[in-house]
């Protein structure tokens, strides 16, 4: 008895997420479709005209206008930018940018600064370790020569 593999699928918001649409955006069709895989695979690698449309007019979702503003998803909430944006609107702040964007910006850039920091002291002390060791190894090695 063999049994056929069922493909796996996906709802429409997880797709809509993983292409960085809005789904409400998107047609009824994909709205209310249950997506497979393979699906999800010819809309990235062939996307239709909706689909090329949403992803360079909009509106586009929370996560990708707090990418193309430069700042964090909570710096949105922080100045209540609730609504989707779209290119021209995002576009228009950044060619004018109210105080709120260029604080949460400054504040993102410090931040991200912040992680760098962190993860050069971490590889620093992990560098550290790691010549440590080999000393010890090396010692270790010229001893018992």
């Amino acid at each position: 008895m063999t049994s056929e593999k069922k493909p796996q699928t996906m709802k429409s918001a997880t797709a809509a997420q993983k292409l960085g649409i809005l789904l409400e955006a998107a047609p009824d069709t994909f709205q209310n479709a249950v997506i497979t895989r393979t699906e999800l695979a010819e809309f990235t690698e062939n996307p239709p005209a909706w689909l090329t449309t949403l992803r360079t007019d909009g509106p586009h979702p929370r996560q990708v206008v707090a990418a193309k503003l430069g700042v964090s998803i909570s710096g949105l909430a922080r100045a209540g930018v609730d609504a989707p944006l779209t290119t021209a609107e995002i576009k228009e702040l950044l060619q004018a940018p109210p105080a709120w964007l260029i604080t949460e910006r400054a504040t993102q850039a410090e931040v991200r600064a912040d992680q760098i920091r962190v993860k050069d002291a971490k590889a620093e002390k992990a560098e550290k370790k790691e010549r440590a060791a080999r000393g010890a190894a090396q010692r270790a090695a010229h001893r018992g020569a």
